[in-house]
């Protein structure tokens, strides 16, 4: 009966857990199939603050175990991945007056043993958690912590004169929807079918398979479901498969700004709040500061998140108290929000819910695996463990994606400069900053994207920035972009950089293009 299938797993969710997991199942031999009812990376997977990290504040929750899994993961994924993730060190500045978020283990450890602090981060209890940071995980690749005198470390030119302190670690940066489209092609290349903008409509339990309609009436059938619909994972527990669940999410809405470049060097800082929180100001697409972010409570996904005008003026805030100069909204020239989906382990507030991951498998019948929960840095471990359920029941080969580079990660980190030297050598019509990103969005498959062009007029239309018709296909072609919104802002950032005119006219291009191809 299970060779009657036309799946032997169907995924239901393009965000970074979803293809993470087709991934893995398409590397194993199986048949994936993975249906994402928008773009891919379309929700909370293209909204982060955009790094692999450890989790830092996590240690005052005591989530040693989460903090361990992370840190070790951090530099498997950089292998991995050296052209979409590179290593970024952190200025934490120390002043006196900083303080625990009131209800974290920490916090309330300390008032008991220390009450005179009044909950005051001591400086030895931040370079305690450092040290945890630097050897719970072990490194190879990313330097440990050092102190800096902000007084003469460039560091400290930005920043106000009380803070003559800092501490400086490392974390590493990622491109969170690149990642998240990589993914998905990698699956493909193993056999998978990825379906952008197909939304599953109802799934039922019929005959020791499931019945996956999709929206149009089109049916599949699978031997197992994954629901890793991120925010929307409890709506297709109970309103798609039509199950009952006690599990749940919390919904947290954690929103940034981008302003104009606020520093002239290429670490990031890491800011602790006297109200108990952090924020990280990190240098964005050359030109820009990324800061953020926030966490809201975001109850209703008929809402879309946005940063209001209450977070924008908060984070301004936030960072203004660090920064010589006052940040404003002045300085905001964009802005994005997106909706985490914590696991509901009952916490007090959005930011002491724990961002682990849990695995819930349903299997009176066909398999259902939901996915409540998770982080990007967690993102292959969890697909792993996932696996590691349904393979008894469906079958598949090992464990194997520890290592394995994704499409165009087919090179050593430290190796990127010559690789950028290289693709300027080969095309030399290329400025640095031209080559720079395209190594960075491409590494290896930025060959490919180029093709045999000698000059810049045999890349075609011009749409700004840098981006032309002959990479604007590859997008198309390659990884599933259908918009000129898919282009500009999840396939890349160049809506920073390109105006009104220059957007439609791709779009124009876009839809020609697809149109041409019969995918219209």
């Amino acid at each position: 009966m299970t060779t009657q299938a036309d799946f032997d797993l169907v995924v239901i969710g393009g965000g970074i857990n979803g293809v993470g997991i087709a991934r893995d199942a398409a590397g194993r031999g199986l048949r994936v199939g993975l249906a994402e009812m928008n773009d891919l990376a379309s929700a909370t997977s293209s909204a982060s603050t955009k790094l692999f990290h450890g989790g830092l504040r996590y240690l005052e929750f005591f989530e040693f175990g989460l903090v361990r899994k992370a840190l070790i993961e951090r530099e498997v994924l950089l292998r991995a991945m050296p052209h979409i993730s590179w290593p970024m060190r952190f200025v934490l500045p120390f002043h006196k007056d900083m303080r625990f978020e009131g209800d974290t283990p920490t916090s309330k450890l300390l008032s008991l043993v220390m009450p005179w602090m009044k909950g005051r981060r001591p400086a030895w209890l931040i370079r305690l958690g450092l040290f945890l940071y630097d050897n719970l995980g072990g490194r190879e690749i990313l330097p440990g912590t050092r102190t800096l005198d902000l007084a003469v470390d460039p560091a400290g030119v930005p920043i106000k004169e009380k803070f003559r302190r800092a501490w400086e670690y490392s974390d590493c940066w990622i491109e969170d929807s690149r990642l998240v489209i990589l993914n998905a092609r990698d699956a493909e290349d193993r056999g998978a079918t990825i379906m952008t903008r197909t939304k599953v409509t109802s799934a039922t339990r019929v005959d020791g398979l499931w019945q996956i309609t999709l929206e149009g009436g089109k049916t599949l059938t699978a031997r197992a479901l994954v629901n890793a619909a991120g925010p929307w994972v409890e709506d297709v527990v109970r309103g798609v498969a039509r199950l009952n669940t006690s599990e749940g999410v919390r919904l947290v809405r954690g929103s940034h700004i981008v302003t104009k470049r606020l520093f002239d060097h290429d670490k990031s800082y890491f800011f602790q709040g006297e109200d108990g929180r952090i924020i990280f100001a990190i240098p964005y697409e050359t030109d820009f500061t990324l800061i953020g972010t926030t966490d809201k409570e975001h109850s209703d996904l008929g809402v879309v998140p946005h940063a209001t005008d209450e977070e924008q003026d908060y984070l301004c805030a936030f960072a203004s108290q660090y920064f010589e100069r006052a940040v404003t909204r002045a300085d905001v020239v964009w802005t994005y929000s997106g909706v985490r989906p914590l696991y509901d382990d009952g916490a007090k507030s959005a930011t002491a819910a724990t961002r682990d991951y849990v695995l819930s498998l349903d299997d009176n019948g066909a398999p259902l695996l939901n996915v409540f929960g998770g982080k990007i840095t967690t993102y292959r471990k969890l697909a792993e463990n996932a696996l590691k359920k349904l393979t008894p029941l469906i079958g598949g080969t090992g464990v194997w994606t520890a290592g394995v580079p994704l499409p165009g990660g087919d090179f050593k980190v430290a190796d990127k400069p010559a690789l950028i030297t290289r693709l300027q050598g080969d095309y030399p019509f290329l400025t640095l900053p031209w080559a720079k990103r395209l190594i960075r969005a491409y590494g290896t498959d930025a060959w490919a994207v180029l093709g045999a062009a000698k000059s810049m007029a045999d890349l075609g239309a011009d749409f700004g920035a840098t981006l032309t018709a002959t990479e604007a296909r590859w997008l198309i072609t390659r990884e599933y972009a259908r918009t000129a919104e898919d282009v500009i802002w999840r396939r890349s950032k160049l809506g920073l950089r390109l105006d009104e005119k220059q957007v439609a006219k791709l779009e124009r291009f876009i839809t020609a293009t697809l149109k041409k191809e019969g995918k219209q």
